[in-house]
């Protein structure tokens, strides 16, 4: 299954990963800059992604401990995430989602 990260620079890296792993341990495991301070546990907002508006509403919104969490975050938009709160599964192969500035 694949995710592909758009990075500050606009590159884009498609990164292959095991279903279940998180986006936040798929894009650190491949070196990409994303910290996931806390490991996943959502207690920081250092994996803060952006998905694309139609990826966010097949997601569904965040739970109200995570919307709390990305209120913390820098660059926050309408249709982020944290990376640690996303499963890769047959719903989310293939999404693309940018890491903030």
């Amino acid at each position: 299954m694949i995710v592909t990260f758009v990075l500050k620079d606009g590159r884009h890296v498609a990164v292959e990963g095991a279903p279940g792993r998180s986006f936040m341990e798929i894009a650190r495991d491949a070196g990409l800059p994303v910290e996931g301070t806390c490991g996943g546990q959502m207690s920081c907002c250092t994996c803060h992604m952006i998905l694309a508006a139609e990826d966010y509403r097949r997601l569904g919104r965040p739970s109200e401990e995570e919307a709390g969490m990305l209120d913390l975050a820098d660059g926050l938009t309408a249709t982020s995430r944290l990376g640690c709160q996303i499963r890769l599964d047959d719903e989310t192969d293939g999404m693309t989602v940018r890491l903030p500035r």
